[in-house]
């Protein structure tokens, strides 16, 4: 089996924006794979599993693995799945954080081979840099307030009057944005995969296939 026919038949495949594309793409040669994993704690939780998984099981079919450590994300919070705003972390605690993380992260990728080594990078690194001034001129203008608010994470806490969403956590999907655009450009990077947040009784992958 191929890596997709494998998760699907894991039942590891809740959604992807573009099934057929993403497989004609697999027959092509090997393609790079990111998840991302925000640094909330100091430990991986039962939902980074789904991920992890997926993200081997491509590297042991000699794809290409990036583990995303989200020391700038994770700063901000997801407002995925949370009906109120996540509380903001300092610097030293996503640090912290991130050093506990990545030996966990090594337990199901393996970062060593010569062929096809898993990479772990940090969105800090290419995010921090980036001036407030520059990120919305370069990044923010080729999103609509439409787009964004769209997304059924956004529009429930916009409807919710009393706990709404800040500016900051409106702005994650931007900032997820950024990564994939960097990931692309420096790595050559053409997937992404998630936890599926929406069938509990289920989980699955989301792909999303490069634009």
């Amino acid at each position: 089996m191929n890596v997709l026919e494998e998760l699907e038949w894991r039942g590891l495949i809740a959604d992807s924006t573009d099934a057929a594309a993403l497989a004609q793409r697999l027959n092509h040669g090997p393609i790079t794979v990111y998840a991302g994993f925000d640094p909330t704690a100091d430990s991986l939780h039962v939902g980074n599993l789904v991920p992890l998984f997926g993200l081997r099981r491509f590297q042991l079919q000699g794809h290409y693995a990036i583990a995303l450590a989200g020391g700038a994300t994770g700063m901000v919070g997801d407002p995925s799945g949370k009906t109120q705003e996540r509380q903001l972390l300092t610097k030293e605690i996503v640090t912290h954080n991130l050093d506990c993380i990545k030996p966990q992260l090594a337990r199901f990728l393996d970062f060593d081979p010569a062929r096809n080594p898993a990479r772990l990078v940090n969105n800090y690194d290419w995010t921090a840099p980036v001036s407030m001034l520059d990120f919305l001129r370069d990044i923010g203008k080729h999103f609509t307030v439409n787009q964004m608010v769209a997304k059924e994470s956004v529009r429930g806490r916009m409807e919710d009057r009393e706990v709404g969403i800040s500016f900051a956590e409106f702005s994650y999907m931007l900032l997820q944005a950024f990564d994939f655009y960097v990931l692309a450009r420096d790595y050559k990077c053409e997937l992404q995969i998630g936890g599926s947040s929406g069938a509990a009784s289920r989980p699955g992958l989301i792909s999303a296939e490069k634009n």
